[in-house]
Formats: structure tokens, sequence, C-alpha cells
């Protein structure tokens, strides 16, 4: 029973994520003619978690900087993700934007966004994904006690945001950003102190961005997230 309820709540924090990631973007649609590739910033986004089969790759151009409208450059030229052309679309809240989704399991590696066009500008920026993934499983039921968990798919340093949650509506539960040396990861004991018995949920979030090396005088950022959740029951 705890587990459907788990899954319920887990899916409404992403849908939460989703909507606050929207809210962050806006623009409106532009013509091609006033399009110039000196003045726009590149925001791109790569976006994915364990229980989707796909990721998705979000570019946008925003004019005049990071906080700039999102605009369209038909017209003037075409953006390529390993070589495909994306096609573009565009909402009232986000404005235009061009998106892929790709098989998450085929997409750990290398990959390069290529923005080209007007008299024969090419702007390149390389990425490397990597699916992250828990190496050891979590039992159904824990107790109280120190828990190391082994991840694979991170840099022999790198940074997870820990959400650990329960049932009830008084604690806060865990948040908070942890460095982990070669994936491994300790939750204490005295953390598990903080939580009530009964259903608990897991959620890791690793996000790394970095800004682009081929942009404008404006710049640019590329942002990869990468999100994973387990469930258990906490017994004293």
């Amino acid at each position: 029973m705890f587990m459907k309820e788990s899954q319920k709540r887990y899916s409404v924090f992403f849908m939460a994520a989703v909507v606050l990631l929207a809210m962050g973007c806006s623009g409106k649609d532009k013509p091609a003619s006033s399009f110039n590739a000196d003045d726009i910033f590149f925001d791109y986004k790569i976006s994915g978690r364990e229980t989707d089969d796909k990721l998705t790759v979000l570019l946008q151009f925003r004019e005049g900087g990071e906080k700039g409208d999102a605009i369209s450059i038909a017209g003037w030229g075409k953006v390529t993700l390993d070589g495909e052309v994306l096609p573009g679309d565009s909402t009232k809240r986000t404005g235009f934007f061009y998106e892929a989704h790709r098989p998450i399991a085929d997409f750990s590696g290398k990959h390069s966004i290529i923005l080209s066009g007007g008299d024969e500008e090419e702007y390149k920026e390389d990425f490397d994904f990597q699916r992250v993934e828990l190496l050891n499983e979590i039992p159904d039921t824990l107790a109280r006690e120190e828990l190391v968990l082994e991840f694979g798919g991170l840099e022999s340093e790198d940074y997870l945001r820990v959400l650990v949650v329960d049932t009830s509506v008084i604690n806060e539960g865990i948040n908070r950003v942890d460095t982990l040396q070669n994936g491994r990861l300790v939750i204490s004991a005295d953390d598990f102190q903080k939580l009530d018995s009964g259903p608990i949920q897991l959620l890791f979030f690793r996000e790394f961005e970095k800004p682009a090396q081929n942009g404008t005088n404006r710049g640019g950022r590329i942002l990869i997230t990468y999100s994973l959740g387990r469930e258990f029951y906490l017994k004293d």
C-alpha cells in the first residue's frame, strides 16, 4: 500500500520540478530578420530520470543574455544534435525552443550541438552525458543504521543532491548536497533519527553545469540533470 502512495508522491514531486523549470523560462517568437548571433545567449538543457526510457534535450537561444526572450533561428540557420537537424516549436510561456528525445540507454558518451547559419557562422558545443546508476540494491526494510550507497556514472569527485522524506507533515527530512568520492555516499544512523518510522523515499539529483565553450559575446551554458530514487520501509 505504501509503495503506491510513495509512487504518487514521487510523481507529484517531479511534476512540481518540471513546472518550476518551465516557469524559469520565458520568451516570445521573433522574426528571423531580427536574429543577431552576436547578441544571443545559448541555453542548453539535457535532462533525464531513471524511471523514463528517454531523456530530453532542450535548446533555446535567448536574445540579449541569460534572462532574455527565447527566439527563433528560422530563416537564419539551423541547429543540430549529433548531425540531426532539430525542429523548432514554441509556447507562450517558454518562447521558442528546439527539442529532441533520445533513449537514455544509448545516450551515454560524447555529443555535439552545432548552431550554423548566416555568413557561414558555426558554433559547436561538445558535451558528455553519463547515466547515473545505483550499483547496490536497498532492502525493502531498513533499521536505523548507516547506509552506504555506491553510484556509477560519476566523476571521481562529484556531487548529488540527496532528499530523504517520510510521510510525516512535521519532519523536514533530509535535503542537502553531498560530495561523493569515487561514487560513495553515506546516509548515517543520525540521519535516520530525523525520520519517522514507516515508508521512506530516497531521491538523488545530479546537476552539472558548464559555460558554453564556443558561444557568442553573450556566452551560454550547458546544464545536465539526472535523477533517480528508491523506496523502503524504516523500522525502529
